[in-house]
């Protein structure tokens, strides 16, 4: 198991501040992690996140499945780092959806905030990004794989 970076529970206690509660009496608690699979991405993408351009993510279902880790569910909070750990900002999970890769809309798309915005540009990063994580698992990505449409805002920063 990985240390988190101190600067992950710093940024909770000042959001927990921010809204009147404090770690040793609130019910609240979160996870933290980046995106995707490479630094460059992390990086930008938590950058986008505090910009308020990125307010959405998609994973695979499977990997939930196989990794036994619960779904995403609404009023969960998240602290997004980037790719060395440290605090970037948290978000709050507003929708989850689940649906077949191939019917992600363009408004979702858009809603992830990436590259031009488009659906087309959402779908070829996806594929890539899926491709290349389930072929470390001997899988290969279909378009009718269920994927996690997680919908979200930025609560502190």
């Amino acid at each position: 198991m990985i240390k988190e970076h101190n600067s992950v529970e710093e940024m909770w206690k000042g959001y927990l501040k921010s809204i009147g509660e404090h770690i040793e009496n609130t019910d609240k608690s979160y996870i933290s992690w980046y995106f995707c699979d490479n630094e460059k991405s992390a990086n930008e993408l938590a950058q986008l996140v505090k910009d308020k351009v990125k307010r959405a993510t998609t994973s695979l279902y499977y990997w939930y499945e196989v990794e036994n880790e619960p779904l995403p569910k609404e009023g969960d909070l998240n602290v997004i780092t980037n790719w060395d750990g440290i605090a970037e900002c948290i978000i709050q999970t507003k929708k989850v959806t689940i649906v077949p890769f191939d019917e992600v809309t363009e408004e979702f798309a858009k809603t992830e905030g990436e590259g031009d915005k488009s659906l087309k540009y959402w779908r070829e990063a996806h594929i890539d990004a899926f491709t290349r994580g389930l072929k470390e698992q001997g899988k290969e990505f279909s378009e009718d794989m269920l994927v996690v449409c997680e919908e979200f805002e930025l609560v502190y920063k």
